[in-house]
């Protein structure tokens, strides 16, 4: 892996803020721009580099909304005649008919890390947004093996997971496990605005599970949905499909409302598990916890002396009391010996 000595970010959002963050604890020369001054005001008080153009940059890093990525990049291209140019749009097809069969297209690499926050803008900027998530690369045919090098280094400089797609398939995959999720999240979450109250402070774990993206930038996420509308479209019509069937099914037919129930199930467990193996079946082992300093510290210190890998963990406060429950989710043969040493010490554990 190379690094590169100068890389000019366009687009001082969250993901662009993010790679100059990144980028900057590795010592690499940063420059930042966006058409917001405030923008780039707070990226660079965040570290993220300095403002404005770089001279010469190694590569430009285009980072604005889908609407205004085609523009944006043959600009770059233009005005960085010997940059690799890349951008971080969730959307590539139409980008990439754009620039391909251009002079500049050998140049040209569109990437997507796939990472992000419910947040926006450079105050949400991570420089480890990308630890461990996907970043598809998706050369053009006229793209430059040493192009695609370059974009690639940034990838692992940022210790994210490098991949290569064409356009088409990318935007097919990024439909089913990012767009259309979203729409339903949103959907569900939207029946919640004019629900009574006091049906709402019933809601657990789960509804808040399926709702969490829906606090998204709406905006943002109106000009994704726009640029990749015929692939979410495609999906979002099967779905309306299943659902059909399952309105119709729910008063007369329990077989096909388990049928649907299970492809579900089915589906769950194809999503990669930890560190992106297959998914494990786990068990939860439920802790009730004070809701004061250093209890969940406490907690999972307690849970490592018994010896059992804690595989992953959720917390959920607890309705009208200063407390919540801690779940920590092990291999199944594990859950009893993690039961038995946390009641040991004092905690009310339970599986």
């Amino acid at each position: 892996m190379s690094q590169p000595q100068t890389v000019q970010v366009v687009g001082a959002g969250l993901i662009g803020t993010s790679i100059a963050l990144g980028l900057r604890e590795h010592g690499v020369d940063v420059f930042i721009d966006d058409v917001d001054p405030d923008h780039i005001r707070a990226a660079v008080e965040r570290g993220a580099g300095g403002a404005g153009h770089a001279p010469e940059p190694d590569i430009v890093v285009v980072a604005v909304p889908p609407s205004d990525v085609v523009a944006t990049v043959n600009k770059a291209l233009d005005r960085w005649p010997d940059a690799v140019v890349t951008d971080v749009a969730s959307v590539k097809s139409e980008i990439a008919a754009a620039v391909s069969g251009s002079l500049e297209a050998k140049r040209y690499v569109g990437s997507h890390p796939m990472a992000g926050r419910e947040r926006s803008g450079p105050v949400a900027a991570s420089a480890r947004l990308f630890e461990g998530r996907p970043w598809v690369l998706v050369p053009l045919d006229e793209t430059l093996d040493s192009a695609v090098e370059s974009v690639r280094d940034i990838a692992d400089l940022l210790r994210a997971a490098p991949t290569v797609m064409d356009a088409s398939t990318h935007d097919r995959a990024v439909a089913l496990v990012s767009h259309v999720p979203q729409v339903l999240s949103v959907l569900a979450a939207a029946q919640l605005a004019s629900a009574p109250e006091e049906h709402v402070a019933l809601a657990g774990q789960g509804l808040r599970d399926v709702t969490r993206i829906a606090a998204s930038d709406p905006a943002l996420w109106a000009d994704i949905l726009a640029s990749n509308a015929s692939e979410v479209g495609a999906i979002l019509r099967d779905v309306r499909d299943d659902l059909d069937s399952v309105i119709t099914a729910l008063q007369d037919d329990p077989a096909l409302v388990a049928s649907v129930l299970e492809s579900g199930r089915a589906g769950t467990s194809v999503i990669p598990g930890k560190h992106g193996d297959h998914p494990v079946a786990l068990t939860a082992v439920y802790v009730v916890v004070a809701d004061r300093p250093r209890e969940l510290e406490r907690v999972i210190a307690d849970a490592g002396q018994s010896g059992v890998n804690i595989e992953d963990l959720r917390i959920q406060h607890e309705l009208g009391r200063p407390a919540g429950v801690v779940e920590i989710y092990v291999l199944p043969k594990h859950a009893d010996v993690l039961v038995t040493s946390l009641v040991a010490r004092g905690w009310p554990a339970y599986r």
